[in-house]
């Protein structure tokens, strides 16, 4: 292992140039000149489009275009953006009805796209768009996440979008029948909006005959393949490029409206366009996260062993399918279905509905987080319940370590796992013994305080397969990757790795992504599946990188053959040594253009599975409903750890995040479908006072499912810290006489519970 390779604590390389104000961000790199795009956005939830004239826009000061479905038809554009649909558990399809790139005869959420001004600057693009007419007659709203309410789609009869899945129903109903005890809970899982720190922008100019178009995003092929697609274009006439990105949690790994208006306006006009969302631009058009009501049920055996799990789950959609939105409460949260404890008879259905609002899709673990909520709500609930230790429940029906491989119930493989020894770890880096002392210190000073568990697992998702290309130039190294960094530490990471296996300095390799015209194929980032995949392929190129120097270096040596060793080239019996740099300069100058230009593909056997044990611990004020949490441990088994300062960080961020959908982020629509919490104002992003410190413990378990080891880690610490948050919330509340609580715990939600139960107790 050397000085700088994995697993070394070093600091982030790209951090220099983000802290220095060199990053290289969508704003910073917009082209000279470059026209200014608005978007003009319905302001009502559901109405029928009874006019839409832009004459007086067109012919506004600085105008050069406005867009609306009539252009993109005229033009043989097609209007319609792309998603993919699911099976129905009868075998149909699910609903599929177009979602337009501009509406179209009617709209359907506040902040839908209808036309789109481009300008020379945004303040004549802002005025041209108070000069549409836009009519329309009001529709009733559907804002529930039920079967029912005003017709959305004709093509989903009651806003049914789809109804998915998985287990024996039958078998399941049987075991509940048969089981000694029972336990049933609904739980709610509030609507979030990601708020990346940078909101979402584009731009598109012409590069000759080319159509290059930038975006900030978590990958660039998925859009090549379908604005090339929209435009009539050949895809090697389209290049697209993703800058530094701050910030994307899924919600950015998605094609939106405003990337192909614009475009499609660069094709028109033939000059550079730009659009930058504001931040409430973006909350009302950012796909949204969560949003979903469960009913969970547990059957037991007489010795409190799980013989039975059952679900029912409505989510919200938002007003049309949206990338993978069907696929994310449904298939992929089951893959995560059981969690960590052993049981071979469930049942999973899963509901998606339509309802007037921005469509909600992945956010960071996209259907995971919400799967292992609804489970470690309802197996701290059952043991409540049950009168039992709710971590002696989950260590009797934990998969025990000498079961793996093991196949989960809805067919899953768990290659590796000792989640006993993680649960122990926990515990005792938690000091749970000394809880009730340190309950007894709150009750002293007039507050609640309660101490909640969350045991997760991860299924890491995405394609399995990604390509690593090492290009020598003079005196350094360019390493070419299929993912997109959004904040992780890819290029210190990725630097590691190929330190590692080529003793490459740090300082003389340089990460290229995010452009497809220099990196052939990618899968992007999202899932948590950067570090194996990518880390993989890395590895492989870096070892082929030496197989194919060693018969060039020996030659030059003039010795029979050489080994690599500590970063360098050596022959047996000789002080003589040649690093890689030094053989890729010497091959260029003597010739050997073959060895400069490396590239590798691997193709990951199967899954890994990071998972890990959180414990919160929070304080409640009676008087006021404040929460606080006080006390956070995290115990992980994240495999090999890649650079166990950026795994701790990623932990921390993604922890953040789960605390503040806990505690204070909520996504609130009036009864008409108006977004009450659309500014920072009203909506309640976490703040540093909100955090304590966060205490980060390893306890790997190597994965088998690829040559690193390595587990993925990006979003491990929001799937934990939701129901470790919520659990310890009811722990705190329970001796009160308060028995359900769901997020957020916002001071007045909290207090209303307390007041309502003292009133009903006297």
């Amino acid at each position: 292992m050397s000085k700088f390779g994995t697993s070394q604590p070093i600091r982030r390389f790209e951090d220099n140039r983000f802290l220095t104000g060199a990053g290289r961000y969508m704003d910073d790199i917009v082209p000279e000149g470059a026209l200014y795009a608005y978007v003009f956005r319905s302001p009502v939830a559901h109405a029928e489009i009874t006019a839409l004239d832009v004459s007086d826009a067109m012919t506004s000061n600085g105008v050069h275009l406005v867009i609306t479905a009539e252009t993109l038809a005229q033009a043989d554009v097609p209007n319609q953006m792309g998603a993919a649909i699911i099976k129905n558990r009868d075998g149909s399809m699910g609903a599929a009805p177009v979602r337009p790139v501009l509406a179209t005869g009617r709209v359907r959420f506040v902040g839908e796209a209808v036309a789109v001004i481009i300008a020379e600057t945004l303040e004549q693009a802002k005025d041209a768009a108070e000069l549409i007419v836009f009519d329309y007659d009001d529709l009733p709203s559907s804002m529930t996440i039920a079967e029912g309410g005003a017709e959305i789609h004709p093509e989903a009869p009651g806003n049914l979008a789809y109804d998915w899945d998985i287990g024996d129903a039958e078998a399941t109903e049987a075991t509940f029948k048969a089981a000694a005890f029972t336990t049933k809970l609904e739980i709610a899982d509030n609507r979030i909006i990601a708020n990346s720190m940078e909101p979402r922008g584009c731009f598109a100019e012409m590069e000759g005959d080319r159509l290059h178009a930038a975006f900030s995003g978590q990958g660039v092929w998925g859009f090549k393949g379908s604005v090339s697609k929209a435009l009539g274009m050949k895809a090697e006439d389209v290049r697209v490029t993703n800058p530094d990105v701050g910030g994307g949690f899924g919600m950015k790994a998605f094609d939106y409206p405003e990337y192909f208006c614009v475009a499609f306006a660069v094709k028109m006009l033939n000059k550079p366009v730009r659009w930058q969302a504001e931040r409430t631009e973006g909350m009302l058009s950012d796909n949204g996260g969560r949003d979903l009501i469960s009913l969970a049920e547990l059957a037991f055996d007489k010795d409190h062993k799980i013989i039975g799990y059952r679900v029912l789950s409505d989510c919200n959609l938002g007003a049309y399918n949206s990338g993978f939105a069907q696929y994310i409460q449904s298939d992929l949260a089951a893959k995560v279905l059981m969690g960590t404890y052993d049981v071979q008879t469930a049942y999973f259905r899963n509901r998606g509905f339509y309802t007037n609002t921005t469509q909600v899709d992945a956010y960071r673990g996209a259907g995971r987080p919400e799967a292992i909520y609804v489970l470690e709500r309802a197996i701290d609930h059952a043991a409540r319940v049950l009168g039992v230790d709710a971590m002696e429940l989950r260590r009797k029906n934990f998969i025990a370590a000498d079961k793996f491989p093991y196949t989960t119930v809805t067919g899953e493989l768990y290659d590796v796992g000792d989640f006993h020894k993680v649960l122990s770890r926990a515990e005792a880096e938690a000091d749970t013994a000394g809880f009730a002392i340190r309950k007894q210190a709150s009750k002293a000073q007039g507050k609640l305080r309660g101490l909640g568990v969350c045991y997760y697992i991860e299924s890491i998702l995405g394609d399995p397969e990604e390509t690593a290309k090492v290009e020598f130039v003079p005196g350094g190294a360019k390493l070419y990757v299929g993912t997109q960094s959004n904040g992780q530490g890819h290029e210190t990471v990725y630097r590691q790795l190929l330190n590692e296996y080529t003793g490459i300095a740090l300082d003389q390799i340089e990460i290229v992504q995010g452009d497809s015209d220099q990196i052939a194929k990618g899968g992007g980032t999202g899932g948590s599946r950067s570090v194996t995949t990518q880390g993989s392929a890395i590895r492989k190129t870096g070892e082929s990188l030496i197989d194919r120097f060693k018969p060039f270096v020996a030659d030059q040596l003039g010795v029979p053959e050489v080994a690599f060793e500590d970063g360098a080239f050596r022959a047996e019996g000789s002080n003589v040594v040649m690093t890689l740099i030094e053989a890729a300069d010497t091959a260029r100058e003597a010739g050997q253009d073959n060895l400069l230009i490396i590239s590798e593909t691997t193709t990951l056997p199967g899954r890994s599975y990071p998972n890990g044990c959180h414990i919160c611990e929070l304080e409640i004020d009676p008087a006021t409903g404040v929460v606080q949490v006080v006390k956070y441990t995290v115990v992980d088994d994240f495999g090999v750890l890649m650079n166990p300062m950026l795994a701790e960080g990623q932990v921390h961020g993604g922890v953040v995040q789960g605390i503040g959908q806990a505690i204070s982020e909520h996504v609130v629509y009036d009864e008409d479908g108006q977004l009450l919490t659309a500014t920072f104002m009203d909506y309640g992003m976490p703040r540093a006072d909100d955090i304590p410190m966060i205490a980060f413990y390893s306890e790997p378990v190597p994965s088998t499912a690829n040559v690193l080891g390595m587990k993925g880690c990006g979003e491990a610490g929001t799937v934990g810290a939701l129901a470790a948050v919520a659990n310890a919330a009811l722990d705190a509340v329970w001796e009160t006489g308060v028995h359900h609580v769901d997020m957020p715990f916002t001071p007045m939600r909290v207090w209303s519970w307390l007041n309502e139960q003292h009133a009903a107790a006297e």
